[in-house]
């Protein structure tokens, strides 16, 4: 079977027609950079967001004509909005202006911006991020998903961390997601948990070489064509800092809010404070802070040391008015949990641990079950005649 290369995708993709039937959309620019691996092909095709709806079909196209080079198994294309990268899309006159559906997530506040489509089935959707790597994040997602879980609830995990994702050796799924009706994928599962990776569709040493708009493209379609089934909650793990991935997910992702972690020294707490803000100035309630690797008790004497210093997420919650969740120590059963694709909460769940996950889990489920009740009393009944 040949190899299937950038440029042949490209010459392909030529073929392809652009909005209004002008040219095609490689040489209108509108193709963002094409990555293959395992004869897959990922890419996304630029387009006004108020267009994007209409110009399906494009997106159709090319990912038809790309599944027929010879040698490629599946194509990933997506529609992504870049009013400037499309100048020559230009939006369509139409007379008679339609209503959006009333559906959820998915209405538009009269006189406010288009309201963030929700996901199907998913009544719930949470980020857990940092503002640095290393702080223990992904670990801190996945025990909370689990904690949540054991606390009753139906949950799903996203992992959001394109570069680095690590849902796969945390949880010790292998293998590949399944491709069912239409476009949707069935996402993996283990310990109860629905899961859903990019590191389930390339190879673990594959570098994830992206741009903003394929980042973006590749998160949108790992929430919205994934066969979520009925979740009370989705835990998405973003990946540290505030970068694009970030910015996709809070500013087109109906979040009910945001966890954020950090560990107890000063140097972090800088770094979860830039978090918190973009959280804020874009509208996304910040449930809390976990303070990660808060303390050390020694396992031979009991003793416990503050490795990290002790105490500063807590005093940056309260200085800042935003809930405090819980402090997590750093343990060597954790560590080791983790790396064995068993984590601490289902490998010990009558453990000092696993209880504070579960209290951390409570308290996350209780905000999130407030405002939803708060809005489901201030949002007006909407009659269709």
């Amino acid at each position: 079977m040949p190899d299937v290369t950038r440029e042949t995708v490209l010459e392909k993709l030529r073929s392809v027609r652009g909005p209004d039937m002008e040219g095609n959309i490689v040489d209108l620019g509108l193709v963002s950079d094409v990555f293959i691996s395992d004869g897959k092909a990922y890419f996304s095709i630029t387009v006004p967001a108020d267009r994007a709806k209409e110009l399906e079909p494009m997106r159709a196209a090319a990912e038809r004509v790309v599944r027929e080079i010879p040698g490629v198994k599946a194509a990933m294309v997506a529609l992504t909005a870049d009013r400037k990268a499309a100048p020559q899309a230009a939006p369509v006159q139409t007379s008679r202006q339609v209503p959006p559906a009333a559906h959820g997530h998915g209405q538009r506040p009269a006189g406010g911006a288009p309201a963030k489509a929700g996901i199907p089935g998913v009544g719930a959707i949470i980020a857990v991020a940092s503002g640095k790597g290393g702080v223990g994040k992904s670990t801190t997602s996945v025990n909370l998903a689990l904690a949540l879980q054991a606390n009753g609830l139906k949950v799903g995990l996203l992992d959001a961390d394109i570069y680095g994702p690590s849902m796969p050796r945390l949880l010790k799924i292998s293998g590949r997601p399944q491709q069912i009706e239409g476009r949707l994928i069935r996402p993996m599962e283990n310990y109860g948990l629905t899961v859903m990776s990019m590191g389930f569709l390339v190879d673990e040493e594959v570098a994830m070489i992206w741009r903003g708009p394929m980042i973006q493209s590749a998160l949108l379609q790992m929430l919205r064509e994934v066969a979520w089934g009925e979740l009370d909650i989705l835990v998405v793990d973003m990946p540290p800092g505030t970068g694009d991935a970030q910015l996709t997910m809070a500013q087109q992702v109906p979040l009910a809010g945001a966890v954020i972690v950090s560990t107890p020294q000063d140097l972090a707490l800088v770094d979860a404070r830039k978090g918190l803000t973009m959280f804020r100035k874009v509208e996304v309630p910040v449930l809390g802070i976990v303070e990660n690797m808060s303390y050390f008790v020694a396992p031979d004497t009991g003793k416990r040391y503050d490795i990290f210093g002790h105490g500063g997420a807590r005093k940056e919650a309260e200085r800042i008015g935003v809930p405090f969740l819980g402090e997590v120590p750093l343990t060597m059963g954790i560590r080791e949990t983790s790396d064995a694709g068993t984590p601490v909460v289902v490998s010990e769940p009558d453990g000092e641990v696993a209880r504070i996950y579960r209290n951390i889990a409570a308290k996350v489920w209780e905000q999130v079950s407030a405002a939803r009740q708060s809005k489901s009393r201030t949002m007006p009944d909407i009659v269709f005649e």
